[in-house]
């Protein structure tokens, strides 16, 4: 036996360049991916400042009118949130009484 390196077959060679190129694709994505998700986190922390000092604000709206009609002698009463169950019931009579019985004190 000579001193001579042993040769890789074609086949072998072939996989690990294509595995190789798969692997560069893989972190090509993944480095996308982390660029886009950073974005997407500031994006989401600009909107959460936002809400932040839309509720601040209203806060200090409230405060200023309780504080307006204590002045004047009234009374402020905020209003009360309007909130609607909708709920379509193809018809009564096939629902147990427990469930007729809710439905009627939501009616």
């Amino acid at each position: 036996m000579s001193a001579k390196s042993a040769t890789v077959p074609e086949s072998i060679l072939r996989k690990r360049k294509t595995l190789e190129s798969i692997k560069a694709d893989r972190e090509a994505k993944r480095l996308q991916l982390k660029s886009k998700r950073a974005e997407k986190r500031k994006v989401i922390f600009k909107r959460a400042e936002q809400y932040v000092k839309e509720y601040r604000r209203q806060e200090r709206d409230v405060n200023r009118l309780h504080r307006q009609a204590a002045k004047a002698g009234n009374f402020y009463v905020p209003a009360e949130p309007k909130v609607a169950f909708v709920i379509r019931i193809r018809g009564i009579n096939g629902v147990s009484p427990k469930v007729r019985k809710v439905l009627q004190l939501f009616r």
